[in-house]
Formats: C-alpha cells, structure tokens, sequence
C-alpha cells in the first residue's frame, strides 16, 4: 500500500499536470465558501497512475477524501502561482473542491461495474460503482453533517470524523488514536475541536432502470441515489441520468411492527443527465449511404418509394395505409418553433385511433414504441392522474415528487390504450402535458414544473355505436379541448364491406403457410425494424424542413376554406388545425428525405386531416381509413387527388396567386 501522504502527493502533481486549466477557473471564481467540482478523465488517470487508479476503484471511501485533499493541495499551489506571478487580485482561496470521475472510455464500462439496477448484489458493496436510469423521484435539499474533528487528549493530533451511512448518518469515535506515527500513540480520549463542523447540502433521489431494455414480464428495479454539495438539484424527475459513486447500505425508516432493512443506495461522485438510448442507435456512414441509394433508385416515383418504408409499419396487420401513414408522420413529428417573444410552439405530433374493436389499435400501439427511442405504454384504465403525471409520495416523513407516464416518456412517445377509461378529471390533466408540453405542480407544499415533451398516441373505442351524423366528441365522451391537442384522429369503423374481407381473409391465410408466403415477394422485409428505426431517428435528427412559398399558400388557402365551411366541428377548426398542418407538412418532407417542404407535402397533410375530420371533410377522397390499402401507382393516385384538393382550393383568393406564380 502506499502511504496516503505520497498518494495525495501524486494526485496533486496529476491534477496541476493534466487540469490546471480547471484549478485557474475555480481560482478566479469569487465566493470561496462554494464546493467547486473538477472533473477527472478514469481512462486518463488510469493510463497515467494505475496503481492509484486500481485503489481508488477498490477503496472509493477512503481515496474520494485524498483527493479531494489533493485538489485543495493543487488549488493552493495554483493559487500562490496567480497571485506571485499575475499579482491578480480577483483570485480567491477555496475552501472545497470535490474530484468527479467520469468513467466512460475506461475499462470500468465492463458489465461487472456498470450493471442495470435489477443486477446490483452484495460483491458491488464497497467498490466504484456506475448506474443508468432514470429519475423517478426527487426529494427535498437539507443541510447533512459532513465532517467534524476531534484531538486525542494524549497525543494532541487533531484528526477528521466523517458520519457513515450505515449507521443513520452518525458520528463513530475510533477506539484508538488514528494519529500515523513510528510508535503508535494508544489514546482512547478525544476531544471535539470548536467550529469545525462542515456541513454539506444533501438530495436523495430514486432511478429506476429504463423498461427498454427488460424482456417480456420483468418488472423494473429502482435504486436509491444519495446526491451532496454540487450534485444538488442537479437533475429532476424524468430526466436520464449516469450516476458514479460507491454502492453501501442504509437503514430503512423505523415503522411499528414493519421489520427494520437493509436497503442498497448509492453515494454518487459524479452524475450527468443523457438522452436515453440515443448514444445506443448505431446510425453508421454506410447505412447512410443505403438510405441515400434507397431515394436515388426511387427519384422519379417517390411516393413509391415511401409506401415501401410504410409497408415496414406493423407488417402483420393487411392494408390500412392511412394509418401506417399517420403513424409515421406522428413518430417523425415536425420542427419546434420558438418566436422571438420566447413563445414555443411544440414540433411532436399526437395521433388517436378511434375505432371498433379488433380493427387493430393496440397492435399499433405496442409497435409505435418499438420504433421510439423511449416509448411508455399504459392504459388509460389503470392510470390516474397522479399516474399519467406526476405525484407526491410520503416516505420517511418527507414528501416527494414521483414522476408518472407523461415525465417518464419525456423526449419519447406515450401510449395510452383505452383512452375512454380514464375519468373526465384524468383526462383533463393531461392537457398542459400535450399542448405547452410542461405540467405545473403544486402539491404538498411542492411547486415546480416538470418537462413532459413527448408524442401522446392514444387508443379509444366509439362510445356505443358509431355515427356519422355525430361530432366525434358525442361518439367517443371525450371533450372537445382535448381531441383538439391531437393532429390526426382517425376513426376506424368496422363496416360491412365483402370485397375488404375477402382481401384481408386470403392475406391471413397466406400468412398460416410459410411456404407460400417465402415466395412473396414482400417490400417490408426491406426495411425490417431496426432499419426502420434508425432511419427515423436519423430524418428527425438530421432533417430541419423549411416551408416553400407554395406549401404555404396551399396550406393558408385550405385552412381558410375550413374556417368559412366550420360548422358542429369547429373546435378542431382552430389555430391548432394550421400547426398541425404545419407539423404534418414537414413530418412527410423529413420521411421523404427532404429539407424542403413541397406542395406534395402540404397537400399529403391535407389528405391526413381530411381523414381525421370524418364530419367536415371537404375533399371527401380518402375513405374509411380501415379500408385503405396501399396502391400500385401511388404518384399516379396522388396527382388525381392533388387535382381534386386544388380546384376545391380555387374558390380562394391567395390561391390565385400560387397560380400567378407558377406562370
């Protein structure tokens, strides 16, 4: 072992070495009462000093103290360097400064030191540890005893006391001095040293493991998170953490005739928040080049080209183009606008399935979240409010904020099957969540505001039986607000149609005979699931499609035509009507490969809200959407119903102008 006097020695020369950029900027800043923290590489520390970075590993407790000694030992040297060479005077002696290790790159990536939550055992007790999940709680900050010193009365060296977890945060005297000497001093009487008590501030906080990454029927673990001094208030509920620190244990809360446990937590030495799983998606140059050689081969039938990607959605289930395409759209979403007020206009689509039962709902649902990066699925029977959003939970006497579906989903999809179920209030809940994309929180004392920006896709069936001659907010009980906040709600009706169900019969047939269907020649094993994923996550993150001057006039031309014919349905005659357009417009340019959106963009938008408003279409071309199914010739399909939307759009004034233009 090497004395701990040389070890804090090393650390300081390898701090000032290797982040003396760091200690000058902690230097220069001016309150020295702050903790300050300097962030240290492991796969550099352990290519520089092995020996030390293998014990700080299997030691964590006692070597996290040293260097946080070597970082104030570093500081100082700095220190007296600015002021004797600089003679700066804004330069500020600092009290604490904590290292933060940051693994990645290093060897303890491995699984024996980066397990899921659910594989955490009693052989990661005492060793540098790494955790990913996400935050599911977040408690309150106090004031938490850190350290305080003692002399021994015998040898009068002062020594540092820090409280253990393990034995409720207190304080425990060493049984004799721990003074290093040649000849060890043998005191048993201490005594406290005046104002030397340090205290730090203290956050607990639980994660729970993501449900992506646990197979069919395993139920997500959670660990307890111990965060101090600059960690605080660092991340808040929903957020994806990567937390470091030093697994120990600490006594569960005394409850009468309830036995007293164990339970796992960790201190953390380094936290950071991170997109779930999108480090995770390998996107690379080569399938790139397949996506690029994809559209050049269809360039001069695109639409072709782009029922190929949509015959990859839910391929079990026969047809139902409309759909597959609005699920697409939903998934892709379009760009978020922030105008120069700070006003945010949300860029995710939300999409509502209303339809008789069997016609395939919840098959799209459980496939939409396959192909999100972060998806939730819950039911709207077994959610509350509190379980769609968030709620405050007692434990310990201490009331915190635990995030529901919504703030878990953030940044992903939601899905929500019986939307129909939820009580009248539930529902009602959800509507900041879908439309400002924050929920506002005030309860048990606790206010704040949560992020919830995520693509809402919800299931329902018709109240009864449908009728057409009925707003959809009669057929389904939900108010006329709320289906507003959806882009696309399209009713699937269950009709008696005998040539459909010969069609989808002999489909389902085809499929019981695997020899038969080898010899199908099937376009969605083009583009099977993880193909098709990563090509959404990279048309969302790559493509920023900006409105041509003729989408927007075919865009404005319909809207106006749908305010002055706006009867029973006008609550989705709204301003909310043209972003969803909008939305729309640049979610079909970004699934086309585009960064332009075109007047097939605008007016395949069109086609997708003529579906959804089955009692005030105006180009009534789209059908029962259960009935849609994919065509052979779609450009040509497309320039029929392109033809028909124009010349009901010629009644327009600003149309006119479109065609000025174009001569």
């Amino acid at each position: 072992m090497i004395e701990k006097d040389e070890c804090e020695k090393s650390m300081a020369s390898y701090l000032i070495r290797h982040h003396s950029n760091q200690l000058r900027s902690i230097a220069s800043s001016a309150d020295p009462n702050l903790h300050f923290p300097l962030f240290l590489d492991f796969a550099e520390f352990m290519a520089d000093e092995p020996h030390i970075a293998s014990l700080l590993f299997f030691h964590p407790t006692t070597y996290f103290h040293l260097f946080d000694n070597a970082a104030l030992w570093a500081h100082n040297i700095i220190f007296s360097e600015l002021l004797a060479t600089h003679n700066d005077n804004n330069v500020v002696e600092k009290k604490f400064i904590h290292v933060r290790v940051n693994i990645f790159g290093s060897p303890l990536e491995c699984p024996e030191t980066f397990p899921s939550i659910g594989r955490v055992r009693v052989q990661h007790h005492g060793i540098l540890l790494t955790l990913k999940g996400t935050v599911i709680r977040s408690g309150a900050t106090k004031m938490h005893e850190g350290e305080r010193k003692y002399i021994c009365q015998k040898c009068q060296n002062s020594f540092t006391v820090y409280p253990e977890v393990e034995a409720r945060n207190s304080i425990q005297l060493p049984s004799i001095c721990p003074t290093r000497k040649a000849k060890p001093c043998g005191g048993t009487k201490f005594q406290f040293v005046e104002n030397t008590i340090v205290c730090h501030d203290y956050q607990e906080i639980k994660i729970q493991e993501s449900t992506q990454v646990l197979g069919v029927g395993a139920i997500p673990r959670s660990i307890l998170i111990i965060l101090k001094d600059d960690l605080v208030d660092v991340v808040k509920a929903g957020d994806d953490v990567v937390v470091t620190g030093l697994l120990t244990a600490k006594w569960s809360p005394e409850l009468k005739d309830v036995r007293c446990d164990l339970d796992p937590v960790l201190i953390a030495n380094n936290i950071r928040r991170t997109k779930e799983l999108k480090s995770e998606i390998d996107i690379s140059d080569d399938i790139v080049v397949k996506f690029k050689q994809f559209w050049d081969h269809f360039k001069d039938a695109p639409l072709k080209g782009r029922n190929a990607i949509l015959r990859g959605i839910c391929p079990q289930i026969f047809g139902l183009f409309t759909v597959k395409l609005a699920v697409a759209l939903t998934l892709i979403g379009g760009v978020q606008h922030v105008d120069a007020s700070g006003t945010r206009v949300r860029g995710e689509s939300h999409l509502l399935l209303v339809g008789d039962p069997g016609t395939g709902k919840s098959q799209f649902l459980k496939f939409a979240a396959k192909l999100s990066n972060r998806s939730v699925i819950t039911t709207g029977l077994g959610s509350t409010s509190a379980g769609l959003t968030v709620t405050a939970v007692k434990d310990g006497g201490e009331w915190m904020l635990e995030a529901g579906a919504l703030v878990l989903a953030d940044g992903g999809l939601c899905c929500i099957d019986e939307f129909d179920s939820m009580r009248e209030h539930d529902r009602a809940t959800i509507h900041e969540a879908m439309e400002q994309q924050t929920i506002s929180v005030a309860k048990a004392g606790l206010v704040t505001t949560l992020s919830t920006k995520t693509t809402v896709f919800g299931a329902t069936n018709p109240k009864g039986h449908y009728d057409p001659d009925q707003p959809l907010s009669v057929n389904t009980s939900l108010s006329g607000p709320l289906i507003s906040r959806f882009d696309i709600v399209l009713v699937l009706l269950d009709t008696k149609n005998p040539e459909w169900d010969a069609v989808v019969s002999s489909h389902i047939l085809s499929e019981a005979e695997p020899d038969k269907a080898k010899n199908d020649e099937d376009l969605a094993n083009i583009w099977p699931l993880s193909t098709l994923k990563r090509y959404i996550n990279y048309v969302k993150e790559n493509f920023r499609p900006v409105l041509t001057r003729e989408a927007e006039i075919v865009i404005s031309c319909y809207y106006q035509l749908q305010r002055k014919s706006a009867t029973d349905n006008a609550a989705r005659t709204t301003v909310r009507m043209l972003e969803s357009l909008i939305r729309l417009a640049q979610a079909h340019a970004r699934l086309m490969f585009r960064n332009e959106v075109t007047r097939l963009d605008a007016i395949t938008a069109i086609l997708c809200v003529e579906s959804s408003m089955t009692t005030s279409a105006i180009v009534d071309c789209m059908g029962n959407a259960l009935h849609s199914n994919f065509t052979e010739n779609p450009d040509q399909e497309y320039a029929k119903q392109e033809k028909l939307i124009l010349e009901k759009l010629g009644s327009i004034d600003d149309f006119s102008d479109m065609n000025n233009m174009e001569d």
